[in-house]
């Protein structure tokens, strides 16, 4: 089941309980978005084996890998728990590829993101009804726009406040506690696939590009987000109407 962290890594993760811990006391329902990428197994496993009683779910798009849903099962059977999955709206499907046909979020940054809002924002939103705070993986290390989120802060756009508890990790780290716990991950990781998402949204990135360059492959780097952090969506809409 693997090895032992080692000493620094192992504070690292006492350092994610502590925050977590404390997130917790303040905010009376606490619930973890998780993504299933590197990150959300690290989560994963800190959350369901320290602090059980965390809300968890995760958004179905409908377009997922299906190396993504394999390792959805494998997380599930390890733990003995179920993550909740969440939907977009079967009607908001429909309309959405009446207007643009199955694949029409390549044909613009705008198409796109109403895709998104479609398939992931409208879930998320009503995924975290009720409660005060939602956890991610976030890490500064990510990307530009990344490396100015707070380890917690007021999340405007949703009402609640949001906790980044790997805030500081590199993706070195990530992947050493993957290894000494013997987690499960998705095995597109092993094929250059340092973050995905949805399948038609997502590619292995190519030598020397950035590690999320793979998202949204097609786009201008400004705008490779989805909406889940407001930051983030800002900085994109405005590339948009800028170019």
């Amino acid at each position: 089941m693997g090895t032992a962290l080692a000493p620094e890594l192992a504070r690292q993760a006492d350092a994610v309980a502590e925050r977590l811990a404390a997130a917790r006391t303040r905010h009376r329902r606490l619930v973890y978005s998780n993504s299933l990428g590197a990150e959300a197994m690290v989560l994963t496993d800190i959350i369901w084996r320290h602090f059980p009683d965390i809300a968890m779910f995760s958004i179905d798009t409908g377009r997922l890998h299906e190396e993504t849903y394999a390792l959805l099962e494998r997380l599930q059977r390890r733990y003995g728990r179920r993550v909740r999955l969440v939907h977009p709206d079967a009607g908001d499907v429909e309309r959405l590829v009446a207007r643009q046909g199955a694949n029409g979020f390549y044909a613009s940054v705008e198409a796109r993101l109403e895709c998104c809002r479609v398939r992931k924002i409208e879930p998320f939103r009503r995924a975290i009804a009720g409660f005060d705070a939602w956890i991610t993986g976030v890490r500064h290390e990510q990307s530009a726009l990344r490396a100015g989120v707070q380890g917690e802060e007021w999340d405007a756009e949703y009402g609640l406040y949001k906790v980044s508890p790997l805030i500081d990790w590199t993706e070195a780290q990530v992947w050493q506690y993957i290894r000494a716990h013997g987690l499960p991950y998705n095995p597109l990781h092993d094929q250059q696939y340092p973050s995905i998402g949805c399948s038609p949204c997502t590619r292995a990135i190519q030598p020397g590009e950035a590690r999320r360059a793979g998202r949204w492959w097609w786009e201008q780097a400004e705008a490779r987000e989805c909406g889940l952090h407001p930051r983030i969506v800002n900085s994109a809409a405005a590339a948009a109407a800028a170019g």
